[in-house]
């Protein structure tokens, strides 16, 4: 099976990844990220996860088939802002399709209690186990292939590789 993982500049925060990257601005238009999704649906029907933020949820879900489903990475340790005092610590991942789940096999529960990524050198990273979770919650399985649209610190890759044995074909920032 055929599966993409894309986590891309979440909308209205290409800011973040202007100096990486010529066209990190284009990810605050939610054209963008539609565009996207788009891609994922036509190019991956085996099945997709998407990254995004909470403030996008309300812009992006009615953009994905119906039976996509949301879970939760809730991060217990989170970075904090000075002055912000509510701390919003779980990000919303939308999952669409993947292969079935054996009922003898254990339950993938929709959410991931795991803390961000720390000193990864680039916003958004994302740590081993949310990858591991990811993989999950597809039911990736060995000699499946993971398209990781937007490698970032290439943490999805190395998790792919430790699974497989092989190494991971790299995406590109779509």
């Amino acid at each position: 099976m055929r599966f993409a993982f894309a986590d891309p500049p979440y909308l209205g925060m290409g800011r973040l990844y202007a100096d990486r990257h010529p066209e990190a601005m284009i990810w605050d238009d939610v054209e963008t990220h539609r565009a996207l999704i788009e891609r994922l649906v036509r190019d991956y029907p085996d099945g997709w996860a998407l990254c995004l933020h909470e403030p996008s949820l309300r812009a992006l879900l009615p953009l994905v088939p119906a039976e996509a489903r949301v879970a939760a990475w809730v991060k217990p340790f989170a970075a904090f802002k000075r002055n912000v005092t509510r701390a919003w610590t779980w990000e919303p991942v939308i999952f669409c399709g993947g292969r079935p789940i054996p009922r003898e096999a254990p339950t993938w529960r929709d959410h991931l209690s795991e803390p961000i990524a720390l000193r990864k050198g680039l916003p958004g990273a994302k740590p081993w186990r949310f990858c591991e979770w990811v993989l999950d919650g597809l039911n990736w399985q060995r000699g499946d292939t993971l398209d990781d649209l937007f490698p970032g610190t290439g943490v999805m890759g190395e998790v792919v590789a430790a699974r497989s044995g092989e190494p991971m074909q790299e995406g590109l920032f779509a």
